[in-house]
């Protein structure tokens, strides 16, 4: 099977396409016929090896595992002895979190690991682009924020793929909306709902005292101390960048009774009722996909480049296979 694989760190150069050997499905596993995958910031950064703690968990001088890509969707290509909830044929999608490898035509993970099936009513880029950005920003909102009705919640990076799903998700939880963006990207964040937009170009949102219930950087562009004065007193501030401030800062105000830092490693606390939620509020209509770009998989490079550049709308998606 083809796909692209990087034997060492470094620039997008590192990534070829090669001829690989097809996976087969263990017992408890299933095979996936990967239709559409995704390019995203954080395979972007364990294609770099940065953070360091990326090269801590997954090879110092040279990543364990060649093939990346976790988002994904597709058809059961075959299933394992023991499987039964799926079967050839089935239309899925599903995250890799662990094993990696939707930059490939083929990959296999557990039956009983973050894959379900894909609702009639997406199609393959659907459903690919909604599990990029949506799992963060629902478990963000959702189970870190506790998210009510009524409340006021900014989200920084509107136009991204996490701050996008985010926009929408706050909406549909009836909360009041700012999304912060440039100004190329103001007539989008208003179509996803937002109340109000800051183009961050001309305005400074944390010059506003005392304003939000939640902050949500979508993006790790700001910090708890720069945002901490437009939070209202028992307000949240959540980063989606796990860094050593944030690490600090969640440490500090976890023993205070105001304003609150948090994070959470919301791509690995992923599950198929999480992906089943996601499919409901899409086949609701709460939600729609945001697709900036797509590429073949040949192009993959191309697509990282592109992600780098940070300018990215939404979701920047790879068709493996038509």
């Amino acid at each position: 099977m083809k796909a692209i694989i990087s034997t060492q760190y470094g620039s997008p150069d590192v990534l070829k396409l090669a001829d690989v050997q097809k996976p087969a499905p263990k017992d408890n596993e299933v095979l996936v016929k990967v239709r559409v995958a995704t390019v995203t910031p954080s395979d972007s950064a364990f294609r770099q090896g940065k953070p360091f703690i990326i090269k801590l968990m997954y090879g110092l001088k040279k990543p364990r595992i060649q093939i990346s890509g976790v988002e994904f969707s597709g058809e059961i290509e075959a299933v394992g002895a023991s499987v039964t909830n799926f079967k050839r044929g089935d239309a899925v999608y599903g995250i890799s979190p662990n094993t990696f490898g939707a930059h490939a035509e083929y990959l296999t993970l557990p039956a009983t690991g973050t894959i379900i099936k894909k609702s009639p009513k997406m199609t393959y880029e659907d459903a690919t682009g909604v599990i990029d950005g949506a799992t963060t920003a629902l478990s963000f909102l959702k189970n870190v924020a506790k998210i009510q009705r009524g409340q006021t919640i900014l989200v920084n990076g509107a136009s991204g793929a996490v701050g996008a799903y985010a926009v929408q998700l706050a909406k549909h939880f009836g909360a009041i909306v700012t999304g912060v963006c440039s100004g190329a990207n103001v007539e989008l964040v208003k179509s996803l709902g937002a109340d109000k937009v800051i183009d961050y170009t001309k305005e400074d949102f944390t010059k506003h005292r005392g304003q939000y219930d939640i902050i949500f950087d979508a993006v790790g562009k700001s910090t708890f101390g720069k945002c901490k004065n437009a939070l209202k007193p028992k307000g949240i501030y959540m980063t989606t960048v796990p860094t050593l401030g944030i690490v600090g800062s969640i440490l500090r105000t976890s023993i205070m009774g105001g304003k609150k830092a948090k994070f959470t490693t919301a791509g690995l606390k992923q599950n198929q009722t999480t992906l089943g939620e996601l499919t409901d509020l899409f086949d609701a209509g709460a939600m729609r996909a945001v697709i900036d770009r797509c590429y073949s998989l040949e192009q993959v490079p191309d697509a990282y480049r592109y992600v780098d550049t940070g300018r990215k709308k939404g979701n920047v998606l790879i068709t493996v296979t038509e």
